[in-house]
């Protein structure tokens, strides 16, 4: 809820949000005992708000770790580049159709995930633009629309995926990442939500702007398999040690027993 002030600029936009953290959640901060956020962006969000830093409590948001990533690459197949989410104009999902325009490399695109269009971010029609952007950048035939997916369907996706991005303007989490680092997917994200302490740069994945050259120079770079796999593993390593629900429930539980 806090962080609307990073991306809601059209007039008027802000104003339920602002009334809300007037009648509703300043109150329910001051009676509150501890605050739990979900990522270093919400903490910093929570101070901006006047919550007093005794009362925070960083615990992320945890991941059902797959118990085998059935991931299977096939030789000389086009990069298989993957998003999830709400399909809503703050993910910024059309830096991902820019960037493949510009690689050497064939690819495909999967975006899953319906179209947010009760929100004040974003209007109706956000998909009709992206669909329209591929037909005008030539690409349409190698970008699939999935539409919503239930949680049950999405490990097929994860699994047949080389590359995920998620080129977001502002999470407060951003759970798709996690998800897709729980199954050994290279990462190429914003600095948004959970991704800057979960990716580690050039490592275990990217972290960039909202420059669809410098996408592209990075899903280049994942074109090779071997490098790709270096850095699945890693980002996988780490979700599993850090981010299982075993663990998190760990961290709740002791600070419930604090008090």
């Amino acid at each position: 809820m806090l962080g609307y002030k990073k991306y809601l600029t059209a007039p008027g936009q802000k104003f339920p949000y602002q009334v809300y953290d007037r009648l509703t959640l300043k109150a329910s901060a001051k009676r509150a005992s501890a605050i739990v956020v979900s990522s270093k962006g919400e903490y910093e969000d929570a101070i901006e708000f006047g919550i007093h830093k005794k009362k925070l409590h960083l615990i992320p948001m945890g991941v059902d770790i797959p118990e085998t990533a059935n991931r299977q690459e096939e030789e000389n197949a086009p990069l298989k580049i993957l998003f999830v989410g709400r399909v809503a104009r703050v993910r910024r999902v059309e830096l991902i159709l820019q960037a493949v325009k510009k690689l050497s490399l064939p690819f495909t695109v999967t975006i899953v995930g319906g179209e947010e269009k009760t929100s004040s971010l974003t209007k109706s029609g956000y998909l009709d633009e992206l669909k329209k952007c591929c037909a005008d950048l030539g690409i349409a035939d190698r970008v699939v629309f999935t539409g919503p997916k239930l949680p049950k369907d999405l490990p097929a996706f994860y699994n047949d995926a080389d590359v995920f991005v998620y080129p977001s303007l502002y999470e407060n989490f951003s759970q798709p990442i996690l998800e897709a680092g729980s199954y050994g997917i290279p990462i190429i994200a914003t600095k948004v939500g959970i991704a800057p302490e979960i990716i580690e740069d050039g490592e275990s994945g990217f972290l960039v702007s909202g420059d669809p050259e410098v996408l592209a120079q990075k899903l280049e770079r994942l074109g090779n398999s071997s490098e790709r796999k270096e850095m699945g593993r890693k980002i996988q390593e780490k979700v599993r040690k850090k981010f299982a629900w075993s663990q998190i429930m760990d961290q709740y539980m002791e600070l419930y027993n604090s008090f």
